[in-house]
């Protein structure tokens, strides 16, 4: 914020967000969803770089889309229903939070190159700094919080 005396203008050094920068979107689970979920998140990246003038490197902004990939590609293939993407930032981190309606907690299998498949829980919890599955009276929510300033 600019603020102007007597014809100066003197910076008063509030010109950073308060609160953090939110957005959500619904998905039915029909074919394209995931690519949907990415396509908005890198949309949300953008904006919270211009907003918060929040510094995401290349890699550290494939790491978000990645773990937004993962994330809704698990609710929908494990959910019978519909799904929320629920993205929020600061120049800190990003928080992915996906709803969903399976009740079922992910499993987290160990590692095993051999295995085929069911390497995402896996992928998530090395790109995040944390990573929490919470029951919801609709079925859960998983959260991974991805670290800006790694």
């Amino acid at each position: 914020m600019i603020e102007q005396l007597d014809g100066a203008v003197i910076a008063t050094g509030f010109d950073v967000p308060v609160e953090p920068l939110r957005q959500a979107a619904h998905y039915t689970g029909e074919p394209g969803c995931i690519a949907e979920a990415r396509s908005f998140a890198a949309v949300f990246l953008r904006q919270l770089r211009a907003e918060w003038c929040a510094e995401i490197d290349r890699r550290c902004g494939e790491d978000v889309l990645l773990v937004v990939s993962e994330l809704v590609a698990n609710a929908d293939r494990h959910s019978n229903g519909p799904y929320i993407l629920d993205l929020e930032g600061t120049d800190a981190a990003v928080t992915v939070c996906v709803y969903d309606s399976s009740a079922a907690v992910p499993r987290r299998f160990p590692r095993d190159p051999n295995r085929v498949g069911r390497h995402g829980l896996e992928i998530v919890h090395v790109l995040a700094s944390r990573v929490t599955v919470e029951r919801v009276p609709v079925g859960k929510c998983v959260r991974a919080v991805v670290d800006l300033g790694r």
